[in-house]
Order: C-alpha cells, then structure tokens, then sequence
C-alpha cells in the first residue's frame, strides 16, 4: 500500500493564534461542498505561517492552495512552489 505523495519542501506548523486572519470569501465558497460546516469554521479559526506567501493565513486558505499535499500530527506538507499571480 505505498503512496506516491510528492515531495515535501515545507514542513509547517498549525498554530491557534487569539486572532484568526480572515479568509478570503473565494477560499471559503471553493470549501463549502467540500468539507462539513463545523469542520470549515474549525479550519478558518487555525493559521498557518505560509512559506510561499510569506505570510499568515488560515489554514482554510492553506488547505485549498495547489501546493498543499497534507495535514498530519498538527503539521501540513507544503510543494513550495511559486503561485501564479491573478494581477
């Protein structure tokens, strides 16, 4: 039973800060036939340090980005990969 995941190049941490950052509407309706409602709220309320954007965002918006490959122990693996700029 062996998974061909791709490579990990970021190893990040889910935090619970006191004030979650907001997610974007976009991130919040791609989720919504995705996940159950109580798990998206759990999701927006939790942050993580994105290594891409350089910044912290929910862990909603982490979980939609094409480089997210997984979330184990309180930890997602992250491609890393440059995202494309809709400007």
């Amino acid at each position: 039973m062996s998974e061909d995941l791709p490579q990990a190049k970021y190893v990040v941490e889910v935090t619970v800060p006191e004030k979650s950052p907001t997610t974007p509407k976009q991130y919040v309706q791609d989720l919504k036939g995705v996940v159950g409602g109580k798990q998206l709220a759990r999701m927006k309320k939790e942050a993580v340090d994105c290594p891409v954007l350089s910044k912290t965002v929910s862990f909603a918006q982490c979980f939609a980005c094409p480089n997210f490959i997984r979330r184990v122990k309180g930890n997602v693996d992250c491609r890393g990969f440059p995202l494309p700029t809709s400007t």
